[in-house]
């Protein structure tokens, strides 16, 4: 099943937060490189709980990686390999099946910060170690990280994090439900999840902040239940109104994606426009000609484009919305078109100029599940992430976590 979460909006700097400074350290080894200084997190801590494997690179080439304190490197077996440096960091490099890390080489290899250190993969700090995989195709770096430290990146990451405490719970308990729940269905021998909007936006320290620690701590274990089960609480940024069944969108009937009135007014893609013109449309829709209109054929009972005719001079094509959306890059499925022939549409109060097609829409965002816009409203007029929750999983219930799944 497809999954979208998108931020609602540029997520502003945190003013408890130091930048990233550059820190240069000199150089022992041609191929040992500096690495900036981490920014300094509130809370190092941890109970003892779920540790996550989130794949940060793969296929890679060529990786820089190190450790803000002194590190063990461990090799497959478990057996220590030596130590890195503190600031310190190698570019891997794959070496044949294996994987080579500055002096050290093993199909597989971990680096292990010690003294509550922080990693580096890439170009981004990240808490708990990481773990290094050789193989023809590339390497693969891991993140290993307990779940409630990878809540306090990816709630910063899919939610401004200036937002009020109960909205940053909400989306605390929403993205530990879905981390669960996909970590449950896709999880390989390798990885339990990907860090990209595919899953979850994860980006390490860098996303973090005091406020989503807090939200984080504050619902420590929670998840969303539906008969006893946690369930894919799949989240938006918008609805532009209303969400929506989730069957109307996907296939699968689940019984708590329920469509139900949103509190979205007044979100920044609430409402929304684009342009395209003929000359674009007949590049990106070849065989049909000029296109002359685009007739929905089927629509969510909120008013989503499932499937849209496209009508040109030179013949016709069936395209579904979601299809459409991603040729147009538009915001949701939620829209209609004004041609350049023929009537003004009824999202529209003007009729499109020559040569062009205005398209018209509201939210961003599949429609499913929690509204990020909604739950931040609702915040502001003073509603808990209880009732947050309740309203857009419909007969779903607020569980914690005794034994992890």
């Amino acid at each position: 099943m497809k999954t979208e979460r998108r931020s609602p909006g540029a997520i502003p700097n945190n003013r408890y937060w130091r930048q990233i400074l550059p820190f240069m350290l000199g150089l022992s080894l041609a191929w040992q490189t500096a690495l900036p200084l981490p920014v300094q997190a509130e809370d190092k801590t941890s109970p003892q709980q779920l540790e996550l494997r989130v794949a940060i690179q793969e296929r890679a080439s060529r990786l820089r990686v190190g450790s803000s304190t002194p590190a063990l490197v461990k090799g497959a077996n478990g057996r220590s390999l030596g130590q890195l440096s503190s600031m310190q960091a190698f570019y891997a490099q794959r070496f044949g099946s294996r994987v080579r890390l500055g002096p050290w080489q093993d199909r597989r290899l971990w680096i292990e910060p010690q003294d509550g250190g922080y990693v580096f993969i890439g170009n981004r700090w990240y808490r708990g170690r990481t773990e290094l995989v050789g193989s023809s195709a590339g390497i693969l770096a891991v993140n290993r990280v307990s779940l409630e430290e990878y809540l306090y990146s990816v709630v910063g990451a899919e939610m401004p994090r200036n937002w009020p405490l109960e909205a940053l719970k909400a989306q605390s308990v929403a993205a530990r439900s879905y981390v669960l729940f996909q970590r449950q269905r896709n999880a390989n021998a390798n990885y339990d999840l990907g860090n990209s909007q595919t899953w979850q936006v994860y980006k390490g320290l860098a996303s973090e902040s005091l406020t989503t620690q807090q939200a984080v701590r504050e619902t420590s274990g929670q998840v969303v239940t539906y008969n006893s089960q946690i369930i894919e609480a799949v989240y938006h940024s918008s609805s532009g109104g209303h969400t929506e069944n989730v069957e109307d969108v996907w296939i699968e009937t689940l019984p708590y994606l329920r469509g139900v009135p949103d509190y979205d007014v007044g979100a920044p893609v609430y409402e929304w426009s684009a342009r395209v013109s003929q000359t674009r449309l007949r590049a990106l829709i070849p065989g049909i000609g000029n296109v002359l209109s685009m007739t929905p054929l089927r629509t969510t009972p909120q008013g989503r484009v499932v499937l849209m005719r496209v009508a040109g001079d030179r013949g016709s094509r069936d395209i579904e919305g979601t299809r459409l959306r991603t040729l147009l890059n538009l915001r949701s499925t939620l829209f209609s078109v004004v041609p350049r022939f023929g009537p003004v549409a009824s999202l529209s109060p003007v009729a499109a100029p020559p040569g062009e097609f205005v398209i018209y829409g509201r939210g961003f965002g599949h429609g499913l599940g929690l509204s990020q816009w909604g739950a931040h409203n609702m915040a502001t007029q003073g509603l808990g992430y209880q009732q947050i929750m309740s309203h857009y999983y419909q007969g779903a219930a607020l569980g914690v976590i005794t034994v992890v799944p």
